[in-house]
């Protein structure tokens, strides 16, 4: 709410002062702001504030006396939920900043983390990602399953601020974070600062956050500097003993590309070895690797066409001021291939289209987002013609060109300064184009031996081998979710582990899409892996897919859970993930003689204890 001269006592000079810091401030900022002039006035000091004298630290904490002061604690508890370790590693960073300027730290996940304490937390700071289609990621289903729950307490006393990763391209964007921010308000807590949403490319609002959250803290003096180092240290902490990371990734040489479906297959799933030598990049089993890929040529040549653009002009390639040809910008700077709602109404101010303007209509919700879905940039610049705006112009509207995420299918320790990853080429025809996955066509078309691809790698602390090589393991993993379970597997192989394996891998064909055969079948042969259980869905007139398989295998697998057994899920979360998870359930339910409330439960307990893991996509 902007002060106006009209209804206040201040002249103009000194309402504009106000409005512009007014609303800088954060609540705690106000409140401390409130108590000082509460005090100067019952000081009789009002004339420090009419003569100019500056608000500065000292001088303020010189004139208000303790009572007037908010005693701000100084135990800060900082949660997390965190599917592939984005959040974790960012609540550990600003953690130990927090440490730093002397505040008493208490970080945990959320499962991790006794729900009924919240009782007795002042200051929470809590970083989740989105999962899926608005969903909590593992480690945070049961704490939000909670807080919406009627054992959920008034938390009048509660001071919280929800940082939120997420993916403008999902409809339910950044939904979990949403959730908890709107919750916790609900029962009563106060905002720290407010809530922030990041996409993909999220360091800049990411250090915005930290900023806002140690300034609300501990005050602002230095707070921005503190959180962008704390954001440094984050990205830094995958690879601590080299100088690549996300944002400076290794170009890395290929050293195999292969196809490993056979002749006659409807599917192009290639195997890539990249080489790592003079990076000093290590990862281990169940880490991912970052990829940036190219755009199709076709895509961007087609897109500068319909622009009538020159594919030579100078245009910004970031927000760090780096300047390319437009073609290397669309090439590889820049995402052109998904559509946004975001990108829409930033689009729609470069555009005096009445079609475009009228898809962004509040009443026209349902038809913007049936266009989203399947279409490209190319679609949007021919559909919404004739566009008069430069090159330059429309390239700061566009959104960074994100990292493809892949399981690694190799043991570091099996394979030295080399790292192997799976990827199944996608390709569809929507609204009458061909249409292309980005990173799988580029491996699978464009990219040869002697190449590079830039990359990084991507801890995951949320999907590891138990560290006691003896205890037994179960992976499921169809179509390419097999990867990890490779790397897995040639870990054990090294250690010289004891403990049993057990894979259950599907997919289409058993002739032609038996992905990685020879190598399951050598490590049966050696002891490496102990069973394995295979359903090929289109190879018998009713389709079999893996959880048919557990099922199948009740009584076996209920006895390796009772002997301790580890769970590693792999590959689709729309379908697979919910249908293996429910195939589990089932099983612990029926071999146990538990109600499925319980058998749920069960199978809870384990993920809490990390026995039972999951890499969905």
């Amino acid at each position: 709410m902007q002060l106006q001269v009209t209804n206040s006592p201040f002249n103009e000079n000194q309402v504009e002062l106000l409005n512009r810091l007014l609303p800088t401030l954060t609540e705690t900022q106000q409140i401390w702001l409130g108590g000082y002039l509460s005090a100067l006035s019952l000081q009789g000091n009002a004339a420090a504030v009419s003569t100019g004298t500056p608000l500065q630290a000292e001088g303020i904490a010189a004139v208000v006396s303790p009572a007037a002061q908010p005693q701000i604690s100084r135990e800060v508890t900082v949660l997390f939920g965190s599917q592939t370790g984005n959040c974790q590693r960012l609540a550990s960073s600003l953690s130990r900043k927090l440490e730093e300027q002397g505040f008493q730290v208490t970080v945990s996940a959320m499962n991790g983390f006794k729900p009924n304490g919240l009782k007795k937390v002042e200051n929470l700071l809590l970083l989740v990602s989105t999962h899926g289609e608005g969903e909590p990621p593992d480690n945070a289903r049961a704490f939000h399953e909670f807080i919406y729950s009627k054992r959920a307490p008034q938390l009048d006393h509660l001071r919280y601020s929800v940082l939120a990763l997420g993916d403008t391209s999902y409809e339910f964007f950044c939904q979990t974070g949403k959730d908890f921010d709107q919750r916790l308000a609900e029962l009563g807590g106060r905002r720290l600062s407010p809530r922030v949403d990041c996409d993909l490319d999220y360091d800049e609002p990411v250090a915005e956050w930290f900023q806002q959250v140690i300034s609300s803290l501990s005050g602002p003096q230095n707070a921005m500097a503190i959180a962008e180092e704390a954001v440094q240290a984050a990205e830094h902490a995958e690879s601590p003993d080299s100088v690549y990371s996300r944002n400076h990734p290794f170009h890395a040489e290929v050293l195999e590309n292969l196809n490993l479906n056979g002749r006659g297959s409807d599917r192009e799933t290639r195997h890539l070895e990249l080489s790592l030598d003079g990076s000093n990049l290590s990862f281990e089993p169940g880490d991912s690797l970052g990829v940036y890929p190219e755009n199709h040529p076709q895509l961007v040549a087609d897109i500068i066409a319909a622009m009538g653009w020159n594919s030579d002009e100078s245009v910004p390639l970031n927000k760090k001021g780096e300047e390319g040809t437009l073609r290397e910008a669309l090439l590889r700077h820049y995402e052109i291939t998904v559509l946004t709602k975001p990108l829409l109404e930033q689009a729609a101010q470069l555009s005096a289209s009445a079609g475009l303007h009228a898809l962004l209509a509040p009443d026209h919700q349902q038809e913007l987002k049936s266009y989203i879905q399947g279409r490209d940039l190319l679609d949007l610049v021919q559909d919404f013609a004739p566009w008069e705006v430069p090159a330059r112009s429309f390239v700061t509207i566009l959104r960074k060109l994100p990292a493809r995420l892949y399981s690694i299918a190799s043991s570091y320790n099996a394979n030295p300064d080399e790292v192997h990853f799976t990827v199944r080429a996608v390709r569809y025809e929507s609204h009458g184009r061909d249409r292309y996955g980005v990173c799988s066509v580029h491996c699978a078309e464009r990219v040869q031996p002697g190449d590079t691809l830039p990359i990084y790698i991507q801890n995951n602390p949320n999907f590891k081998l138990p560290a006691n090589s003896e205890v037994p393991v179960i992976m499921i993993g169809p179509g390419t979710g097999v990867a990890p379970f490779r790397s897995f597997l040639e870990e054990r192989e090294e250690q010289g582990a004891s403990g049993r394996t057990w894979l259950f891998y599907g997919d289409r064909h058993f002739v032609t899409d038996f992905l990685y055969q020879t190598d399951w079948q050598r490590m049966l042969k050696d002891g490496v892996l102990n069973k394995l259980d295979v359903a090929f869905s289109r190879d018998t007139e009713e389709k079999v897919y893996v959880q048919h398989r557990i099922l199948e295998q009740s009584r076996e697998l209920y006895a390796w859970l009772q002997e301790g057994a580890h769970v590693y899920v792999c590959g689709d979360e729309k379908h697979m993930a919910h249908d293996v998870h429910s195939a589990l359930v089932t099983v612990i339910q029926r071999e146990s003689g538990l109600s499925p409330e319980e058998a749920a439960a069960y199978l809870e307990h384990m993920q809490q204890e990390q026995r039972y893991q999951r890499d969905v996509y």
